[in-house]
Formats: C-alpha cells, sequence, structure tokens
C-alpha cells in the first residue's frame, strides 16, 4: 500500500504557487471524503486505452494474475470519491490485457482484522490452481495487519466473489514489528524444503526492510530470524517485489524457480521519495538471504523501473505467454481540487513485459504486444535527414491518442560536447538543459501533445556527451512546457541510457493517451512516465513533432506511428 501523505489544499497550492516543488502523491483532503463526486462533462485528460474505473480514486495495482485463461487485476479504490479514503480491492478482468470488463469490489472491510480499510497484497497460484490473496487490512488499533481471502467457487472464471480466513489476520505485527509499517505482502514462492515464503515491507527508523514469512499451509505463518534483506537510510519499504528472472532468455520464470541460470529482483517502493528502486542479486536458499550483485545500488540512487510517474509496481507471471508482466499506478500532477472537479484520481501504466537485459546489469521493459491491437492509421517514414534545428510535424495521426517508434542514427560523434565529470545527476542536468538549450548532438526527439504555436509541448529526447572513454547518452522527458496551467507539477525526468550511439541506433518509443506519455528508450532500456495537462494542445488541437535542435544534423533513420484506438473497458 502506497502509504497517505495528508496535504490541505490551501498549503499545497500556496507551496506550489511560490515554486517549491511538491511530489505528488496520495493527496488526501479528509473534508472531502463525504462528498458526491462532481464528474466534469469537460473531460480532455480522461484516456482511451489506459486502464481506469469510470470514477473515484484509484492507486496501487494487487494480485494480478491469470486464472483459467482470464487475467484479474485488483486495485486500490475509493468506492465514494476522487481522493483517498475507504479503501477497497476492485477488481476487472480481461482476456487480452488491454479491454477490460469491471466487477463489483472484491475485498471490502468487512471484518476486525480490515475494519479500517483493505490495502496493498498479492495473488499467488497455490497447488490444484487455485488462487490465494494475501493482503493489508487495518485494524481498529489502527494497526497494519495481513489477511488471508480465497475465491469462493473456483469453477467461476471471474472469481467474482470472495471468502476471508476464519484464522485472520494470519501475520500481525508483533516481536518489535512497527505496527504502523507492516504491509504489502509479495506473491509468495515455494522453497526446496516445500515451505511457502513471502516478504512483508517494514522499516526500523531508516533502516527499510523485507520481513520474510514462512508457512507450510499457507495460513499459519512464522518469521524468520533474519529478513530476506535491508538497506539503510532508505526509509519505509513499500510494496516490495521479489522474482526470478532468466539470464539466457527473454522469457519469463515463475516465482518459485531458481536455480544456477537465475538471477532475483528485489523491488521496492521508496515511501520517503516516492519513487521506486529494485537490484538484481542471488537468492540463497539455505540462508533465506537475498545478496545484491556488485554495483547494483540498494539505495535511492539505484536502478528504476521508471524515471518518471511510476509508483506501488506490481509483477505477475503470465504462465499461458511465459512472460513476466508488470503493473504500475501513475498518479495525477494537478491538485487535490482539480481531481474531486473531474470527479477521478489516478491510472494504471500500460502493462509491459519485463526480462533481464544481456549484460545482466539492468531490466528491460516493453509495452505488452497486445496494445498493437489498437494500431490504426499507419504512418511509416524512412531515412530522413534532420538537419540542424529542424522541426518537421508527423501528419495523419491522431496525435492525442497514438504510438510512435522512431530511431536516430549519427554519423559522426566527433563533435559530441564533453562530458563534465560533475553532471552525475541525470534528472537535474536535464532540468538545465532542456528541450530548448541548443547543443551539438542533440537536443533531438520528439514534441508530443504540442500546440501549433508550440506554446505548449512535452518534449522527450536525447543529447549525446562525450565521457573520458567512452560516450554517454543522456534521455529526457521535459514537461517544463506541457501546460500553460500553472498549479501543476512540470518536473523533468532524466536518465543515462546504456547504449553505444557508435555501433546502434537510438530509439525512442512513445505512447500518448491524452494526459499521459510512457516513453521507452533503447529498445526499453529506459523508461519514463509523463503525466501533463495541456490546456490548447488538446484531443483534436494537438500537434506531434520530431525535432533536432542540435547544431549537427541527425539521420531520422525509421519512424512508425499509430492512431490509437480505444480500448473497451466496461463498468
Amino acid at each position: 500500500m502506497a502509504f497517505t501523505v495528508v496535504w490541505f489544499i490551501g498549503l499545497c497550492s500556496l507551496l506550489l504557487g511560490y515554486g517549491v516543488h511538491v511530489e505528488a502523491s496520495h493527496l488526501v483532503s479528509l473534508h472531502l471524503q463525504s462528498q458526491q463526486n462532481t464528474t466534469a462533462t469537460h473531460q480532455p485528460y480522461r484516456t482511451g486505452y489506459h486502464f481506469q474505473p469510470a470514477k473515484n480514486w484509484i492507486n496501487d495495482p494487487n494480485g494480478p494474475m491469470i486464472y483459467k485463461g482470464i487475467y484479474h487485476l485488483f486495485y486500490q479504490y475509493n468506492p465514494y470519491g476522487a481522493v483517498w479514503g475507504n479503501i477497497v480491492w476492485a477488481h476487472a478482468t480481461s482476456t487480452d490485457l488491454v479491454n477490460w470488463v469491471h466487477y463489483e469490489p472484491a475485498i471490502k472491510p468487512s471484518i476486525e482484522s480490515d475494519i479500517n480499510g483493505c490495502w496493498s497484497g498479492s495473488t499467488t497460484i497455490l497447488s490444484g490452481n487455485k488462487p490465494a490473496v494475501l493482503y493489508t487490512g487495518i485494524d481498529p488499533q489502527n494497526r497494519q495487519v495481513q489477511n488471508l481471502a480465497s475465491p469462493k467457487n473456483l469453477s467461476d472464471p471471474y472469481l467474482r466473489e470472495w471468502i476471508k480466513s476464519t484464522q485472520n489476520p494470519v501475520m500481525t505485527p508483533i516481536d518489535g514489528i512497527n505496527a504502523s509499517s507492516f504491509r504489502d505482502p509479495t506473491t509468495a514462492w515455494k522453497g526446496p524444503d516445500g515451505q511457502w515464503r513471502v516478504i512483508i515491507g517494514s522499516k526500523i527508523d531508516r533502516l527499510g526492510k523485507a520481513i520474510l514469512y514462512r508457512s507450510k499451509d499457507f495460513i499459519h505463518w512464522v518469521r524468520a530470524h533474519h529478513p530476506l534483506h535491508s538497506s539503510k537510510n532508505t526509509g519505509m519499504w513499500e510494496c516490495p517485489d521479489f522474482f526470478p528472472v532468466s539470464v539466457k532468455s527473454t522469457v519469463g520464470l515463475d516465482t518459485s524457480v531458481n536455480g544456477p541460470s537465475v538471477k532475483h529482483v528485489l523491488k521496492v517502493s521508496l515511501d520517503d521519495t516516492k519513487h521506486e528502486y529494485y537490484t538484481i542479486g542471488t537468492y540463497d536458499l539455505k540462508k533465506d538471504k537475498y545478496v545484491p550483485d556488485n554495483g547494483s545500488i540498494d539505495n535511492g540512487s539505484g536502478l528504476r523501473y521508471d524515471y518518471g510517474k511510476f509508483y506501488a509496481s506490481k509483477t505477475f507471471f503470465d504462465s499461458s505467454k511465459n512472460r513476466r508482466i508488470l503493473w504500475g499506478w501513475i498518479n495525477e500532477s494537478d491538485s487535490v481540487q482539480d481531481d474531486v472537479n473531474k470527479g477521478w484520481s489516478g491510472i494504471q501504466a500500460i502493462p509491459r513485459n519485463i526480462w533481464l537485459d544481456k549484460t545482466g546489469k539492468q531490466l528491460v521493459q516493453w509495452p505488452i504486444e497486445e496494445i498493437e491491437m489498437l494500431h490504426e492509421k499507419p504512418i511509416d517514414w524512412h531515412s530522413t535527414e534532420l538537419k540542424a534545428g529542424s522541426l518537421l510535424e508527423v501528419s495523419g495521426v491522431t496525435a492525442s491518442q497514438a504510438d510512435v517508434d522512431v530511431s536516430f542514427n549519427l554519423s559522426t560523434l566527433e563533435k559530441a560536447e564533453s562530458m563534465d565529470p560533475s553532471w552525475a545527476n541525470p534528472q537535474l542536468l536535464c532540468s538545465e538543459k532542456g528541450a530548448s538549450v541548443k547543443g551539438s548532438l542533440g537536443p533531438f526527439g520528439l514534441l508530443v501533445l504540442a500546440s501549433k504555436g508550440l506554446e505548449e509541448q512535452t518534449a522527450i529526447f536525447f543529447r549525446v556527451f562525450k565521457a573520458e572513454k567512452s560516450y554517454a547518452v543522456l534521455m529526457c522527458s521535459d514537461q517544463s512546457r506541457s501546460s500553460l496551467g500553472q498549479d501543476l507539477d512540470k518536473t523533468t525526468y532524466g536518465a543515462f541510457l546504456d547504449v553505444d550511439p557508435l555501433h546502434e541506433g537510438l530509439s525512442l518509443r512513445s505512447l500518448i493517451d491524452h494526459s499521459i506519455v510512457e516513453s521507452f528508450g533503447g529498445k526499453g532500456k529506459a523508461c519514463f512516465t509523463a503525466r501533463v495537462y495541456p490546456e490548447v494542445a488538446i484531443n483534436d488541437k494537438a500537434h506531434l513533432y520530431v525535432f533536432n535542435n542540435g547544431s549537427e544534423n541527425v539521420k531520422l533513420s525509421k519512424l512508425s506511428a499509430w492512431s490509437m484506438k480505444k480500448a473497451q473497458i466496461s463498468y
């Protein structure tokens, strides 16, 4: 459960008005909890093909799985308003991860151990293809405890009804566990001894930790003497995820798989920063300990799934296609009052296929292939020279709802700017060297959700620098001019991309959906999710451009773009 941060509207607006950055998170205004939704008729920011309910607040994706050929997604939901509160497990199913049918909430407060909220958790497929949910409940003392729920009718592929165990809670904060920092159980895995294992996010002071539990029957759980892993000065670990990846192929693995051809990934969502970080390492079965590889940093300067708006993520093993699928929550960048006015808050990112890069040093992500069935009206360009200062419009596509895939090639790197050793922070570097700051090799890339006069634009671009022994590729997502609106989070995101511009092109794919831009650089080696609210560049007033604001020419080797049909989502 991505825990709650309370902001009063007046204070938040005041801070934003004076230029103080407020990281958009769980924005709660308690006096709005009981208000009825006033869903606006003018909705330029609702998405066409991303997952979202008809109205109200959503956050963490919970318990994704496939059962009898049907995909299930549960998620944190407030049935009564567009702000956080009254949390239940909402439920939707799909046959393709694109088109969805919503049902009544699967799990809602009804027993003592969850009476104050049914928070995040995971689904595990037990023997006999029986799904089981572990979730965090809030009891009458506001303690965080872990509960178990199972389907009422296993013959129902839609699993519309769930029953809570009479043994609940199955895990409680005893033996010194902080009762306010004990949440978000992972998908369980089975060890060679036949026992199930699960981790719970927690902390002691600033020591973030993944508490390990074991069980023979999935009901009676015993806490291990030591955590699976911990790290100093990281704060609360929310929404941990622990899963194996193959070192030999892009095929996904069941959560219980281990062996010499397997690495493990530990992902944690840091409550302090509202960012997620992951490490790649080795899971020692005998010691029940996880050890990150050398160079895999397990703190706030490590690797991230996404360098933009992406939090509380959860993966699952899709046994039908032998792949691991990643879900992530995209929160808003506007004010609480804006959310109340439009009647909703929060969206889920496009599901992503995730695997280990061939270097073994990072993960790679790519939108699921099913999203391509929404493609229509294809546009293709080949071998176009982008001269210095050029701006080319991509016409013929619906620029507010599109999928764009481009590749750039650099004929020479001789005139690349020198990389200053002090430029260690890519996000800060992108802020200082935005899309309007001319360089040598870059900036070049896409201007999306742009107005005709370019007063509004969201820029996703590359810059190439000459480092001491190689070249450094900077990828940026610049939201500084994304909207004429004022009280918005317009943070610019950045990351260094692990590609060799001497021997490979620079690829960029962006999924554009009205108020969301999900971008994948280097064939999925770096990902950015931008949340933007243009006032001019909306619907048919949105434009799409390819640009080169550098002093050197760049070759656009290929551009493919499609308008995107609307996903079918039944409420």
